[in-house]
C-alpha cells in the first residue's frame, strides 16, 4: 500500500472547482482518491447528450454525490413569482433524485420582492421540504453573506427551527462564516443533527470590506482550505463541529477563476493536500474523523 494513500471519505470535492466536462471532472476526482462529489446543475443540465448521460456519468464514476446545489431566491415571494419559483423547485429535486442526492442545497434570497418576515420565510421552506420528502431529500438551507434577510447561519437557524420539518436542516459555508465574523461560539446554538452540509473554502485576506468585494471574493477567488490566510481558524470550526457532534460531509466550495485554467489533476491534487491537513493534522491525533478516518495510513508492515 502507498503511504500517503487512505480513506478520505468524510470531504469531497466540488464540481464548480474544475473545468471542462464532466466526466473528465468526476474522474479527476476519483483519481485524487476521494469517494464524494459535490454537483453543481450546470454540470448536469449542460452536458452534451442531456440529463439522461450526464447521470448516467455520475453513477458509472463510483463518486457518492454529496449534494446537489443550488436553488436561489426561493423564499418569501407571493403570487406568481412564488408559484415560478415552486416549478423551478420541483425540477431541481427532480434531478437531485435522479442523481442520487439526498441533499438539495438551497441560499438565502438576495430578492429584493422578497419578504424579510420570519415567518413568511420558514412557510415557504416547510413548503419545500415537503416537495422534498417523497423524493428521500434532505434540504439544506445556507445562509449567503450577502443575503437580504438571512445573511448568518444563526437566523437561519432560527426560521430552520421555526419551519420545525424533520428534513429541513443547515447548510454551513466556512466562506460566509468569516466574511460576516460571525462568532464561532454561536454554534453551540446548533443541533448537530440538523446540520446537512459543511462547505470549506479558504481566501487570501484577512478582511472584507464591502458587500460588493464579499461577493466578488466568494464567487473569483476562494482557495483549498490551508491555502489561504484562515487556517486557524478553518482548522477551529471544524474542531468545534466534530465536538458539537457533527458526523456529515465536508466538501471543498472552491470558486476559483486561477483553478479554471490549470490542468485538472493539478486543482484536484490541491484538494487532496487539504483533505490530509484537515484529516492528518487538524484531528486525527485529537478527535478522529468519523468514516474510518485515516488519511495516511501506515504500511501494514513497518
Amino acid at each position: 500500500m502507498n503511504p500517503l494513500q487512505g480513506n478520505i471519505d468524510d470531504f469531497g470535492m466540488d464540481t464548480i472547482s474544475l473545468a471542462g466536462p464532466l466526466e473528465a471532472k468526476l474522474r479527476e476526482v476519483r483519481a485524487a482518491g476521494f469517494g464524494q462529489i459535490m454537483l453543481s446543475a450546470r454540470d448536469i443540465v449542460g452536458h452534451p447528450d442531456g440529463l439522461d448521460a450526464a447521470v448516467q456519468a455520475v453513477r458509472a464514476s463510483g463518486l457518492r454525490v454529496t449534494g446537489f446545489q443550488v436553488l436561489r431566491d426561493f423564499e418569501g415571494l407571493s403570487g406568481h413569482l412564488h408559484d415560478y419559483k415552486v416549478d423551478i423547485a420541483k425540477s431541481m429535486l427532480e434531478m437531485c433524485a435522479a442523481l442520487g442526492s439526498k441533499i438539495l442545497l438551497v441560499c438565502s434570497s438576495t430578492s429584493v420582492h422578497a419578504s424579510q418576515d420570519l415567518d413568511a420565510i420558514a412557510k415557504d421552506l416547510r413548503k419545500l421540504a415537503m416537495l422534498a420528502i417523497p423524493l428521500g431529500i434532505q434540504v439544506a438551507y445556507e445562509g449567503l453573506s450577502w443575503g437580504r434577510t438571512i445573511n448568518e447561519f444563526t437566523t437561519a437557524w432560527e426560521v430552520v427551527s421555526r419551519a420545525d420539518v424533520p428534513n429541513l436542516g443547515l447548510g454551513l459555508d466556512s466562506f460566509h462564516l468569516f466574511a460576516t465574523q460571525t462568532p464561532l461560539d454561536d454554534l453551540e446554538l446548533l443541533d448537530p443533527e440538523k446540520i446537512f452540509l459543511v462547505q470549506l473554502a479558504d481566501f487570501m485576506w484577512q478582511e472584507i470590506r464591502s458587500v460588493e468585494e464579499r461577493i466578488t471574493t466568494a464567487r473569483h477567488f476562494r482557495v483549498f482550505p490551508g491555502e489561504g490566510v484562515h487556517s486557524e481558524a478553518l482548522a477551529d470550526l471544524v474542531r468545534r463541529l466534530h465536538a458539537l457532534g457533527y458526523r456529515g460531509d465536508y466538501s471543498f466550495e472552491v470558486f476559483n477563476d486561477d483553478y479554471q485554467q490549470i490542468p485538472l489533476p493539478v486543482v484536484a491534487q490541491r484538494a487532496r493536500r487539504s483533505a490530509l491537513w484537515l484529516g492528518e493534522d487538524v484531528l486525527r491525533r485529537s478527535v478522529p474523523l468519523p468514516n474510518q478516518m485515516r488519511l495516511r495510513a501506515r504500511a501494514a508492515a513497518r
